[in-house]
């Protein structure tokens, strides 16, 4: 089975060879690498053409963003599966076999995704792990709480992103696009609610973390603000196309993403915006209190004492929780990993 990686580069210089470095060392071979030169303007591609491997090809554009990108990557492609890794998250060697792995067992799935395990800025890890939802995804719980979690953990069918495909003249010619170019942010989800929606392909997770993740909480303010009318977006457009889906299940998966933007507001030392987000994720479905009463709780908990605990308390009981939490995540990853080799 022959498979196409992708890499947008963009001024990445101080990460990509890493990241490059983690898709060479693959235990699976039969694949090529597509480094797709994004207007970079540091040394990012100088170190990228450092690395001698005959699978590797560099292909430049202007910038069109990471949805450009990825676009551009799947038009140069010549795998039937496809494997996206962001230039500063990293893969563990056996990421690429696990995932053919779960395509030859499971004929339906179209799109594979991993669990990750979260790092900082330096590439050290945090000890904590994104654990979505691996199975019987349907697209309302895709919409509300995104079980695929980030880009770097996905491997696609060929067939599902021709599924998708639709064609536009952004650049002055008419292309193929799979991503939707004109998104900056939640790229993503907008792409997998497609898939979801238009398609009858499975999307299904393994139970491994096989993707490093790498959490930059850099302008972070400015972000979750661009980041959620980004999201809003969504909601438009899918409007277009399934009306009904909108009108069924648009509120509840805006309470989901302001509480999930209210986490990301946490974690980078904004209680006020938190606290806010929150407050109009409860007002938009007040349902979210009894139907996940427990995250919603933790949420608003994080939120407040940050606001009213110093900050070298707030600290202490932070690392304290993600310790306890990181130990549960990982006993249950090893467990899982336990019963699916005994099946």
């Amino acid at each position: 089975m022959y498979l196409s990686v992708i890499i947008p580069v963009y001024n990445s210089e101080g990460s990509v060879a890493k990241t490059l470095q983690s898709v060479v060392a693959q235990t699976y071979h039969d694949f090529e690498i597509i480094i797709v030169d994004d207007g970079s303007t540091d040394k990012s591609i100088d170190i990228c053409k450092q690395f001698h491997d005959s699978r590797i090809k560099i292909v430049h554009q202007q910038n069109r963003g990471l949805a450009g990108a990825r676009n551009t990557g799947i038009r140069h492609a010549q795998g039937e599966y496809l494997a996206f890794v962001d230039s500063d998250d990293l893969w563990l060697p056996e990421k690429l076999e696990k995932h053919l792995q779960h395509f030859e067992r499971s004929p339906e799935v179209g799109v594979s995704f991993s669990r990750s395990s979260l790092i900082d800025d330096q590439g050290k890890p945090l000890g904590i792990y994104q654990m979505p939802k691996l199975t019987d995804i349907r697209p309302e719980y895709l919409f509300c709480r995104n079980p695929i979690s980030n880009g770097s953990s996905v491997v696609i069918r060929r067939a599902v992103l021709q599924a998708i495909k639709f064609q536009d003249n952004l650049y002055g010619e008419v292309e193929d696009f799979y991503f939707d170019d004109s998104f900056r942010q939640s790229e993503d989800i907008e792409c997998w609610l497609r898939i979801a929606l238009q398609t009858s392909w499975k999307i299904e997770g393994i139970p491994e973390a096989l993707t490093l993740y790498r959490v930059n909480m850099g302008g972070l303010s400015a972000n979750i603000l661009k980041q959620y009318e980004s999201w809003e977006r969504i909601l438009v457009k899918t409007q277009v196309y399934n009306p009904e889906f909108v009108e069924l299940w648009g509120n509840k998966a805006r309470a989901y993403q302001l509480r999930y933007l209210a986490r990301r507001a946490t974690r980078g030392r904004s209680p006020e915006i938190a606290v806010s987000l929150l407050h109009k994720a409860v007002k938009t479905y007040w349902q979210i209190l009894l139907e996940e009463p427990q995250r919603t709780f933790i949420s608003f908990s994080a939120a407040y004492l940050l606001w009213m605990l110093p900050k070298f308390a707030y600290q202490k009981l932070e690392k304290l929780m993600m310790q306890i939490t990181g130990t549960s995540q990982k006993r249950r990853i090893q467990q899982e990993q336990i019963a699916k080799q005994s099946m």
